[in-house]
């Protein structure tokens, strides 16, 4: 049993016995007893007090309180609730010599008068007033936590992953005829089913009070033309033979267009879904597609937009002014005097004179695998056979940056330094009138215009440039992490080849093989393959 302490009232003198514990009970606490004599409103030397309780931990002490005469006092406790309201607990102390006892019914009564009204935990309860343990607290109330519901959710029954990658031969070549990237879908195919949400159940604190479960979310699905939504709303199954894909979380099945060639019989090509060219693409011809666009020939100097994917069986000679942009992935065969641009990996055989930016990865190294002058930039790795050219045409890799961010990045250093430059020519004739107004200058009508446009530019000069400093900060955290980014090269790479990886760079200064290039440092380093 735990050490506890109790009141001596008689007439003309109070004091305070306190008891050791027995068994493997606990010694009373100092706290407890400082807490119960100041809620009774008892004096005492906190010294003193220190040591009896430190010498009640062997054996009986007892203290003196004073020598007013005191009634006695009955058996309390002190109820504390749990900020969240969950649970409530009782420490009793015990009655002074001749004070009552509080009862089982007495105590019930009394949480109830202090609102405690759900979850009571009657066992604990008649658990002490059995054994009668002082200064422990005692769980006397739990609340019921609520359960939780859950959210509604979409199962697509098609791959949304738009960084599926095409498959390579044993030798090392593109198969660009089985890329797996599109997701095909027939007549009937279900493509989406939702699982409704399920509410959840309130709870209760241990006033009673109810305690609402986290509301949950529903979804609604969402489809363009050529779907069918089921009676219940609950699932949506293909019209026709197509393409399936998920764009801003809306499903759409397009009836592919398909042309033999874009050429003078066909015009420039603009279509809502996939276009699919059997032929050639000839040169100065434009097309547009808001998903994938698929060549099985060749494209010349043609320009090719696609919100999905780009992909060219037979390879692109841009003869200077072609141009590819896919808001997924590019793929050729070969890249010759092109500029491209993708929102995720570049994959080809070989990139010869061309600009080639992605916002993933470079990969060129199929079977020739060469990228040989221009410049190829990529957020990730760029693995490459061979770099450079030994006729030393001017070739530039980059990596450890994305390449749209960077250019943000420049656009926005450069407008920090041209506001920066405004605000210090403003401010100095700013803080001069403010001084000579301070001396009792009188200014003409046309000088408090002209004070008052530059106050105006200041103002907008300086939250301008708040502006550009928080996104510059948080676009250079976002830029891409250049100690993770890498050069591999699996054949030969040049010399006059420059590497930048991220805002460093280096010459190769001779050929060498079977390497790849890392930032370490602050600088890039070859290293061993």
């Amino acid at each position: 049993m735990n050490g506890y302490f109790r009141l001596v009232n008689q007439q003309g003198r109070s004091s305070l016995k306190l008891f050791p514990p027995t068994g493997k009970g606990k010694p009373v606490d100092v706290t407890d007893v400082v807490e119960y004599l100041t809620m009774k409103d008892y004096a005492c030397d906190l010294p003193t007090l220190k040591r009896a309780v430190e010498g009640a931990q062997e054996q009986e002490q007892e203290i003196s309180l004073g020598n007013e005469t005191r009634l006695p006092e009955r058996e309390c406790y002190k109820l504390s609730v749990k900020p969240d309201k969950m649970q409530a607990y009782a420490k009793f102390y015990a009655a002074s010599v001749d004070g009552e006892d509080m009862t089982f019914d007495e105590f019930l009564g009394d949480l109830e008068h202090r609102g405690i009204k759900s979850g009571v935990n009657q066992e604990a309860i008649k658990m002490f007033f059995a054994r009668r343990e002082y200064c422990e607290e005692i769980l006397v109330a739990e609340g019921k936590e609520p359960v939780q519901g859950k959210n509604a959710y979409i199962e697509y029954k098609f791959n949304t992953d738009k960084s599926a990658k095409p498959t390579l031969n044993e030798d090392g070549s593109v198969d660009f005829f089985h890329l797996n990237i599109l997701n095909h879908c027939n007549k009937g195919d279900v493509l989406a089913i939702l699982h409704p949400a399920e509410p959840g159940t309130p709870g209760v604190n241990v006033f009673g009070e109810k305690i609402a479960p986290a509301e949950v979310r529903g979804e609604t699905l969402k489809f363009g033309h050529n779907i069918e939504l089921s009676k219940d709303k609950s699932m949506l199954t293909a019209m026709v033979d197509g393409h399936v894909e998920l764009v801003e979380d809306s499903v759409f099945v397009s009836d592919e267009l398909v042309v033999e060639n874009v050429d003078t019989a066909t015009g420039n090509i603009e279509y809502e879904g996939n276009v699919q060219i059997n032929g050639n693409v000839a040169t100065n011809f434009e097309v547009k597609a808001k998903g994938d666009i698929v060549v099985k020939g060749v494209v010349e100097g043609a320009k090719l937009t696609a919100d999905g994917n780009i992909i060219i069986a037979r390879g692109m000679n841009g003869m200077g002014r072609g141009v590819l942009k896919a808001g997924g992935n590019i793929v050729s065969k070969f890249l010759e005097n092109v500029t491209a641009q993708a929102e995720g990996y570049v994959a080809s055989e070989s990139i010869l004179h061309s600009k080639v930016t992605a916002g993933g990865e470079i990969n060129v190294d199929g079977r020739r695998g060469f990228i040989t002058g221009g410049r190829v930039a990529a957020t990730g790795t760029i693995n490459v056979k061979t770099l450079g050219s030994e006729m030393g045409a001017d070739t530039i890799v980059e990596v450890g940056a994305d390449p749209k961010v960077k250019e943000r990045i420049n656009q926005l250093q450069k407008q920090i330094m041209e506001d920066t430059k405004t605000l210090q020519t403003v401010q100095p004739v700013l803080i001069s009138t403010k001084q000579k107004l301070a001396q009792g200058a009188k200014l003409s009508a046309e000088q408090i215009q002209y004070v008052q446009t530059l106050a105006a530019t200041n103002q907008q000069k300086t939250q301008a440039l708040a502006e550009a400093n928080k996104e510059l900060e948080v676009l250079q955290k976002q830029a891409g992490n250049p100690a993770e980014a890498v050069v591999r090269v699996k054949g030969e790479v040049y010399p006059g080849t420059r590497i930048c990886i991220g805002d460093v760079s280096m010459v190769v200064q001779k050929t060498t093989h079977y390497c790849r290039f890392v930032r370490e440092r602050g600088d890039v380093k070859m290293a061993p393959f």
